[in-house]
């Protein structure tokens, strides 16, 4: 065996302990940014948080209310309330005034806090727990639909459309409690 083949089979065996020692150290930090991640996660079901605004408008006997057309599934084409999943970066009231802008155009309407809904079976999807806030808007603003709302539109409060999830639940609690 000449100079030149030894050399080369050194070559080989350093290659083969370069890439088993390449994997295992993948592996590892692989491993430990996993347990890094798993530090802070649990092997319980979550729930998912969002937000819905209640925007009227109009006197007791022309009340208004602001609504979306859902362009997407679940309920997709039905009206509902606006809103969204809340951000983890975001308080409730924030992500609610984003989602207010990001489905109708609407800025600068003042939030307060409704009420929790939590009913099991709520969102098809998965198990959703939403926050409700308020505010009143004019009718007469252009409202125009955005993000995952074909279109956003004024409706008399009694004379609701098909809507989507319990928001009409919502609406004619609301209706009761505050209005």
């Amino acid at each position: 065996m000449g100079h030149l083949e030894i050399v080369g089979y050194i070559a080989a065996i350093l290659f083969v302990v370069f890439i088993v020692w390449r994997n295992t150290n993948k592996e590892r930090e692989e491993k430990k940014a996993k347990e890094e991640v798993l530090k802070y996660s649990y092997k319980y079901p979550r729930m998912a948080m969002t937000v819905d605004a209640i925007v009227f408008a109009g006197e007791s006997g022309s009340r208004m209310v602001l609504l979306i057309q859902r362009k997407f599934d679940p309920f997709k084409g039905l009206w509902a309330l606006p809103g969204g999943f809340v951000g983890m970066d975001e308080t409730l009231k924030t992500a609610c005034s984003r989602e207010l802008f990001e489905e109708t155009g609407l800025t600068n309407i003042t939030l307060k806090q409704f009420y929790t809904f939590d009913a099991i079976g709520r969102d098809p999807r998965h198990r959703t727990v939403t926050t409700v806030f308020y505010g009143t808007g004019d009718e007469k603003a252009k409202v125009i639909g955005g993000d995952d709302a074909l279109l956003a539109k004024w409706f008399p409060i009694n004379a609701l459309p098909e809507m989507a999830f319990d928001h009409a639940e919502i609406i004619r609690r609301f209706e009761r409690e505050k209005l």
